[in-house]
C-alpha cells in the first residue's frame, strides 16, 4: 500500500541522520521561518541539520534564535577517495606533505617491493547528506549557485519538495505541494504536528508564525486561508508572540521609509526574463512620504526581502527636472558583470546610473534593455 506524502515525509525524516535544508536566493520570510522551524525540530529528533542559501540574512529576522549550522554553499559535502587494491600488496604507512601551500603530496609505503599504479583508482564518495528538503522554490534554479555548482547532489540524495505554488515543477521524490495553503510555513506546521506535536516549542512556533505572517502580509492578502488562521492560533497557544513578530517585520523602519516603500510597491513592475523588480518614484512620492533619495537603498533592501524570485532590483527617480537616476541592486557577482556595460558608479552591491532624460519610464527601459543584452 502506497503511503500518503505526509507519512512518507515522516518516514524519511525519522530514518535520516544528516539533513540539508535549502531555501532560495533572496529568501522570503516564509522560507526563513519554515527552514528555521525544520532545523530546530530535526535537532530535537537527534538529527544533524544544515541550512544553506546563497545570500545574506536580513537584520529584521534577528529576533529569531539563529540556527548554528547555516552555510552559504554546500562545498566540502563530498569526499574524493584515492582507493588502492591491497590484495597483492598492503600499505604499511600513509603520510601527507604540503609544499609551499601549492602542492599536497600523499606518501604511501608498501609492505614489500614497489606499488603498481594499476592498483590505484579514484572514487567520488557519497554525499554526507542523506536527505534534502527544499522549501519555497518552484524549481531548483531558484536555489542559485547551490544548484548550479552541485547538480549531482540533487540526483543522488533523496529530495523532499515543499511549496504552495501551482507553478511548482514537482522536482522531488516526495512533493508536498499544497496549493490550498498560503505559505510553506503552514504546510510545515501540519507536517511537524503529524510527527510529534509535543516537541513544537516556542522557538519553533515563533519561526513558523513568522513565516505565515510574512507570506500573508499579516493575514491581509487575499490568499490567506482558514488553515493559516487555525495554524497561527495553535502556534500562539504554544507561545509564539504575534505582536513581537509584527513589530520586527513591519515596524522596525521609520514611518517615512514605510510610506515610500508602500508607494514603490504600488508601482512595481516585474520583468520575468531578467528577474528584475523595479519601480519609478516621482517627486510627489518623496514629498508625500517625507523621504529623500538617501532612503532609496532601504527601499531596495525591502524589495529584495519581499521578492524571493527576484535577482535584480531597481528604483528610478528624477534628481533634476531634466535628468534621472537609476539605482540598481543585486548580488556582487551580478553587479561585477553589469558594471562594464552600464555606465555608472559602482558601490559594492549596487550601481548608480545617471541618465539625461526626464522620463522615468524611458530611463528604466534603457537600463532594462542593457540588462537583457548582458544576460546578467
Amino acid at each position: 500500500m502506497t503511503l500518503e506524502p505526509q507519512e512518507q515525509f515522516k518516514n524519511f525524516l525519522e530514518k535520516s541522520q544528516d539533513i540539508l535544508i535549502l531555501i532560495p536566493e533572496n529568501p522570503s520570510g516564509d522560507a526563513i521561518g519554515s527552514a528555521w522551524a525544520l532545523y530546530f525540530f530535526a535537532e530535537k529528533l537527534g538529527k544533524r541539520a544544515t541550512i544553506a542559501f546563497s545570500d545574506h540574512l536580513s537584520q529584521k529576522f534577528d529576533f529569531l534564535p539563529r540556527p548554528q549550522n547555516i552555510r552559504s554553499s554546500v562545498d566540502g559535502s563530498r569526499d574524493f577517495v584515492l582507493s588502492f587494491d591491497i590484495t597483492r600488496n598492503k600499505i604499511s604507512n600513509v603520510r601527507t606533505e604540503e609544499i609551499d601551500g601549492k602542492l599536497l603530496n600523499i606518501h604511501l609505503t608498501p609492505e614489500k617491493g614497489s606499488l603498481d599504479p594499476r592498483d590505484f583508482s579514484f572514487i567520488l564518495a557519497k554525499f554526507k547528506y542523506d536527505l534534502i528538503i527544499v522549501l519555497d522554490s518552484q524549481d531548483l534554479e531558484k536555489l542559485g549557485k547551490i544548484y548550479e555548482d552541485h547538480p549531482d547532489l540533487f540526483f543522488e540524495v533523496p529530495l523532499i519538495n515543499i511549496d504552495y505554488r501551482s507553478t511548482n515543477e514537482n522536482f522531488g521524490q516526495i512533493n508536498l505541494v499544497d496549493v490550498t495553503s498560503s505559505s510553506c510555513s503552514e504546510i510545515v506546521y501540519s507536517l511537524l504536528e503529524n510527527i510529534n506535536d509535543t516537541i513544537i516549542d516556542k522557538v519553533i512556533a515563533d519561526s513558523l508564525l513568522t513565516g505565515i505572517i510574512a507570506a500573508t502580509d499579516s493575514f491581509q492578502k487575499k490568499n490567506t486561508t482558514p488553515k493559516a488562521f487555525l495554524a497561527s492560533a495553535a502556534l500562539m497557544a504554544k507561545g509564539a508572540d504575534q505582536q513581537e513578530i509584527v513589530r520586527w517585520l513591519y515596524k522596525t523602519q521609520p514611518l517615512h521609509i514605510l510610506k515610500l516603500w508602500g508607494r514603490a510597491m504600488s508601482k512595481i513592475k516585474w520583468e520575468e526574463k531578467a528577474r528584475l523588480a523595479w519601480a519609478e518614484l516621482t517627486v510627489e512620492d518623496f514629498v508625500q512620504s517625507r523621504a529623500t533619495d538617501k532612503d532609496i537603498l532601504a527601499i531596495l533592501n525591502k524589495l529584495k526581502e519581499n521578492y524571493s524570485e527576484g535577482k535584480i532590483f531597481m528604483i528610478v527617480y528624477n534628481d533634476t527636472p531634466s535628468s534621472a537616476i537609476a539605482i540598481l541592486k543585486s548580488e556582487l557577482e551580478t553587479i561585477q558583470k553589469l558594471h562594464p556595460f552600464i555606465d555608472g558608479t559602482r558601490h559594492n552591491d549596487h550601481l548608480e546610473i545617471k541618465l539625461n532624460l526626464s522620463s522615468l519610464r524611458e530611463a528604466g527601459e534603457i537600463i532594462l534593455k542593457k540588462i537583457k543584452e548582458v544576460g546578467a
